[in-house]
């Protein structure tokens, strides 16, 4: 991913890249490389790779402008899938205002190996011709403009859904850059999961230049896990006590993909989540458990990556904790108001008491102050995070009373939104 700055000079500071240990040479179980525009940098952070699945995150010092970083045992040939550019896939890029953001996820999407596919990006609530002028100095045939006048996440997501000419449909943001066999890896997974109505992907920290960086990195979970996971209601996972509810395992919104068909029965993205409305976000995690719940089955596989950039600055992080928090109680909140998800929710809190115990006090633990960042990262971000879930219902209320559907995709053409 492209640096947008040297970096600040902290302990956090890392240089990101990854490394095919396919095409290096390995044999003394180490290797050693020469990172690029890494002279500000003092250590570094490598995603090793065998082919398209990740092997592991390694960290090293960078002495003399090199790395040198160990390599693990390369697993033997599995029975996963190879033939898998066949199925067409719809990208969705939903974006606002954000030109140069926009320009450099695009360039990494055009630039994919993958042979059948679309982008369609979705312009929401324009106010300039910012993001019409990207797409036209783009000038590739596969990428189409479309736009979305009101604002709201969900939304353009929806707008995204309707434009989509395929059945496999992937969403992305724009402030990401996209691995190049990201389509390839998202194409095995449902090759391999052929009852998968979604697959969600590995997002790792893409740069890492300052503590407001490092401080998200660690907070979030989005890439903790190199190993594929399966999530349906008849297969329960025996390590997720509180399953379906434990929506942090899934996936986030900047990468994953849908089967088309499933995501418009259950009647699209609830318009009063995500970013562009009060609840900030949500919307993802909200169609991740719908999907669940209907009986579909959700695949996380680490070998579909997009790298994705984390806000770089204090307040920039604060506005991104109190999204995060908001969006969780709006989701929360609206499961305690249906019925049966309701009734979901008590039996496995019942069942499930200390687990559920154990849940609450680990999230409400990151309200302690940021330790370690100095005053790059306010210490209050984590009870900024937390407190912000009780503003979640008010949220979701406002949303509501603006016209915003839970189920927009059902709602008959030409209503009040």
């Amino acid at each position: 991913m492209p640096a947008t700055g040297a970096p600040d000079g902290g302990p956090h500071a890392r240089w990101i890249g990854w490394l095919d240990v396919d095409h290096a040479d390995s044999s003394r179980g180490q290797v050693t490389i020469e990172p690029t525009h890494a002279e500000s940098y003092r250590r570094a952070r490598i995603l090793l790779r065998h082919g398209l699945d990740p092997l592991d995150f390694v960290e090293a010092d960078i002495v003399g402008g090199t790395v040198t970083v160990p390599v693990p045992q390369l697993p033997q040939a599995g029975d996963r899938p190879t033939d898998v550019a066949k199925t067409p896939i719809s990208v969705v890029l939903c974006t606002r205002e954000r030109p140069h953001d926009l320009a450099g996820a695009l360039g990494s999407i055009t630039a994919l190996d993958y042979p059948d596919f679309e982008i369609v990006v979705v312009d929401n609530a324009p106010r300039t011709d910012a993001t019409e002028r990207v797409v036209e100095a783009i000038a590739d045939p596969r990428v189409r403009r479309v736009v979305e006048p009101v604002p709201g996440l969900s939304n353009a997501r929806n707008a995204g859904l309707r434009a989509a000419r395929h059945d496999v449909v992937a969403f992305t943001d724009d402030d990401v850059t996209v691995d190049p066999h990201w389509l390839r890896a998202l194409a095995r997974a449902f090759t391999q999961h052929p009852d998968a109505a979604c697959v969600c992907g590995l997002v790792p920290s893409g740069e890492l230049r300052t503590a407001a960086q490092a401080y998200f990195d660690q907070r979030v979970s989005w890439a903790d896990s190199l190993q594929p996971r399966r999530y349906c209601l008849t297969e329960p996972p025996s390590d997720t006590p509180l399953f379906p509810f434990q929506i942090g395992r899934y996936g986030t919104g900047a990468n994953f993909a849908v089967k088309r068909a499933p995501v418009i029965e259950l009647g699209g993205f609830d318009e009063a989540l995500g970013a562009g409305t009060a609840a900030r976000g949500g919307e993802d995690i909200d169609m991740f458990y719908r999907l669940i719940v209907a009986g579909h089955t959700l695949v996380n596989d680490p070998a579909a990556i997009v790298w994705h950039r984390h806000r770089s600055d204090a307040a920039a992080l604060l506005a991104q904790a109190k999204g995060y928090g908001l969006g969780l109680g709006a989701w929360l909140t609206k499961v305690a108001l249906d019925r049966e998800h309701r009734r979901r929710a008590f039996l496995v809190a019942r069942r499930r008491f200390r687990d559920t115990a154990r849940s609450g006090a680990a999230y409400g633990a990151i309200a302690a102050p940021a330790r370690g960042y100095d005053d790059a990262v306010p210490p209050g971000v984590g009870r900024t995070e937390v407190l912000s879930v009780l503003g979640g219902p008010w949220a979701l209320w406002r949303g509501r009373r603006q016209g915003r559907l839970a189920q927009p995709l059902h709602a008959p053409p030409g209503r009040a939104g």
